[in-house]
């Protein structure tokens, strides 16, 4: 979140010239309700002491003991625990050389057809939480734990203003971007790659201006697109949309943010 979290230490030096107001300056907060996701869906399974997420990228299959597995292939972590707390509940950890990134816990509703996704995002200096819910679209294995199966993003219940929250400030020819997460971005509008300040996956991004209330941002990670966001303001200058064009794991979702006073 990657879709909200994750999706945004100071900012390189950088000589502005004067600084320009444009629509896309201000403080916005991500609409919750207005979030539409993609159908694409989540699938994981915790059978006889194992865990596997096929839907991961790579595939994640490791024990589910509670101990760090080592894992490979993936930009915020290099090991995930996974630890059965009861019969309708997991608690999930990864951690990147030793240090938590993203802890969750996952609890299924006493009919089965609903999960509860409660973490803590800690990729960036600070901290994000939140809590989400999922649809059942299949189950899982006979005799697997209650949260195994294939299931959609529903709604989000709750994130924190750090989560929710980002800033743009334009200057001529771009855009700053300050997350309250602690990231950050300085980028013209000519495609150039620069840097995420704050992002440990090392991350890069590049605008392009498409119009005057419409900017292209691409996401690269070692020279290859992982994300591209088209990113509109409202005529009446009071809503962003934010669609997020997932490439590594083939999926879209649309985000609405509303421009604070």
């Amino acid at each position: 979140m990657k879709i909200l979290v994750a999706m945004l230490a100071l900012a390189p030096v950088i000589t502005f010239a004067a600084a320009t107001m444009t629509p896309f300056d201000g403080t916005w907060k991500a609409k919750l309700d207005a979030t539409h996701f993609s159908k694409k869906p989540d699938v994981f399974d915790v059978t006889n002491g194992k865990y596997t997420c096929s839907s991961c990228v790579p595939a994640i299959a490791i024990k589910a003991n509670g101990t760090d597995q080592a894992v490979t292939g993936h930009d915020y972590y290099d090991t995930v625990s996974v630890k059965v707390l009861n019969k309708n509940s997991l608690r999930i950890v990864r951690k990147k050389a030793g240090k938590v990134i993203y802890e969750g816990t996952n609890t299924v509703s006493a009919d089965g057809n609903t999960l509860d996704h409660k973490f803590s995002d800690l990729s960036g200096p600070q901290e994000a939480t939140g809590e989400f819910t999922f649809k059942r679209i299949a189950p899982g294995p006979a005799g697997s734990h209650a949260a195994s199966g294939s299931w959609q993003y529903d709604k989000i219940l709750a994130m924190s203003d750090s989560g929710a929250t980002f800033k743009f400030v334009s200057f001529s020819n771009g855009l700053k971007m300050t997350s309250m997460t602690g990231q950050s971005y300085n980028a013209r509008f000519d495609g150039k790659d620069v840097p995420l300040e704050g992002d440990p996956a090392q991350t890069t991004v590049s605008l392009q201006k498409i119009g005057p209330r419409d900017v292209e941002e691409t996401d690269k990670r070692g020279g290859k697109t992982i994300d591209v966001y088209d990113i509109n303001i409202s005529a009446d200058g009071k809503t962003m949309t934010y669609t997020d064009h997932d490439m590594v794991h083939q999926r879209t979702d649309v985000l609405t943010y509303e421009k604070q006073p």
